[in-house]
């Protein structure tokens, strides 16, 4: 099953640009697609592949940097 997920993340520090670019750099490359915005970043791709990607990346950050993420995931949004 295709998902979308918009996703926010907001770490905790004083210099919050490399947490974000090096969470965005986790998801490059992989079999998702991924559309970087100013508030926000879109990826689709498979759900289990697009899951996993997540939890490990996500994972990774926190335990390096106190964050906050905000997701919503949808099966119902069409991939453009």
């Amino acid at each position: 099953m295709t998902v979308t997920v918009e996703i926010s993340y907001y770490p905790l520090t004083e210099d919050f640009k490399e947490p974000v670019n090096n969470f965005i750099g986790k998801l490059t490359g992989k079999n998702i697609t991924v559309e970087t915005g100013r508030m926000s970043t879109i990826l689709s791709g498979e759900y289990d592949e697009l899951m996993s990607l997540l939890t490990k990346s996500m994972g990774d950050l926190m335990e390096r940097y106190p964050s906050v993420f905000n997701l919503r995931i949808s099966n119902a949004c069409p991939v453009i």
